[in-house]
């Protein structure tokens, strides 16, 4: 039986070895996805139309065999480095901090 840390770090090195298989502009589009951005909102930041960013969408969930846009995003963060626990200058703890914040300011 294989040690589990190896196990972890073979089955991160087969999610950074899919990552290649995106465009430029897929990848641009992930990242924009994995910080909880709309389509609307991704076309008006990379300056395409939104049926531009529909396709990039659709080429990133096909290629990476993802069921739907939130897996996308987890992959996305997953490939950026983020961990669970979400440490660092990751954005999912970016978001959760503005989450929490956010939470705070409107409990009182």
């Amino acid at each position: 039986m294989l040690d589990p840390a190896v196990e972890a770090e073979k089955s991160w090195i087969a999610v950074k070895n899919r990552t290649p298989k995106l465009t430029a502009g897929e990848k641009k589009v992930l990242d924009l996805v994995s910080l909880a951005r709309t389509n609307k909102e991704i076309a008006a930041i990379l300056g395409i139309s939104s049926s531009t960013v529909k396709r990039h969408v659709e080429n990133v969930l096909r290629k990476l065999h993802l069921k739907n846009r939130v897996e996308a995003a987890i992959y996305g963060l997953t490939v950026d480095g983020c961990s669970a626990r979400g440490i660092g200058n990751c954005p999912l703890a970016i978001w959760r901090k503005q989450r929490d914040a956010d939470a705070q300011k409107w409990a009182m």
